[in-house]
């Protein structure tokens, strides 16, 4: 069955754990006709929409992408035709997932769209590893952050340094010089704790603390890979009193498997 005017779905498939998924999202997913899905999306995910045709069109910093003309000329395509189509990213699609971008491209050719929101990689990567993202008295806030512009142009380091939130920076693998040099630039502390999360909330998710002036060092010791986030801030050091394991200096705490989250 076809939708009576076009309507796109813009849906967010959570940062990777299935479980994570949201009950809107797996409804509209199971009433998909075409699922239109990126690489970081688990493939468990897709038993929610069996009776969907799917194409992969994956985009992922470093690897060969699809373009994403070719993805909006797609989504039009089959939103002309009636069909019941979704759009299925990794995380929330309105953060860094490009969703307000397509939104505003298919509204301008008169189709319309509704996002569905799921769990970002930042804030799930963040609670398997005990931190929370804000904490009394230790952040006040929290800024997410990409380290990959489209027209690599600098953040404002100055700001990001001296703003007293958390950051959790996306896509940063490739810039860590980049991001620890304008920090400390900007009047970070070097020994600020900062979080290196790999695979967030995956059976396999792998994370790593150390200090800001430690970070291109460790990060290169604990061989960090994308996809991956980090997490910046004072609460990185609560988090590891918290769950009962030494507070940070100038140690590095490690570990390959996710720790319970911190009773707080």
């Amino acid at each position: 069955m076809h939708c009576a005017s076009p309507l796109v779905h813009l849906v967010g498939a959570g940062p990777g754990d299935p479980e994570l998924l949201t009950l809107k999202a797996a409804r509209v997913l199971s009433q998909a006709e075409v699922v239109m899905v990126d690489d970081l999306v688990n493939p468990a995910i897709l038993e929610h929409c069996p009776q969907a045709r799917i194409i992969r069109v994956g985009k992922r910093g470093g690897c060969r992408s699809t373009p994403q003309e070719f993805i909006n000329r797609l989504m039009l395509r089959y939103a002309r035709q009636g069909r019941r189509l979704v759009r299925l990213k990794g995380g929330d699609p309105c953060v860094f997932g490009r969703a307000g971008e397509e939104a505003q491209w298919l509204a301008a050719r008169g189709i319309a769209s509704e996002t569905v929101n799921g769990i970002t990689a930042g804030l799930a990567g963040a609670t398997q590893c005990g931190i929370p993202l804000t904490l009394r008295g230790l952040s006040r806030g929290v800024t997410l952050v990409t380290a990959h512009t489209r027209d690599d142009s600098e953040l404002n380091w100055q700001g990001l340094a001296q703003g007293g939130t958390t950051l959790v920076v996306y896509m940063g693998v490739a810039r860590l010089e980049q991001i620890q040099q304008g920090l400390l630039a900007g009047g970070m502390p070097a020994s600020t704790p900062v979080a290196m999360i790999e695979r967030a909330s995956l059976p396999d998710q792998r994370h790593h603390a150390c200090t800001l002036a430690q970070l291109c060092v460790e990060a290169g010791h604990f061989e960090l890979e994308s996809p991956a986030v980090l997490v910046i801030g004072e609460v990185v050091a609560a988090s590891a009193m918290l769950a009962g394991i030494a507070p940070l200096s100038s140690a590095v705490v490690s570990t390959a498997t996710p720790m319970q989250p911190a009773s707080i």
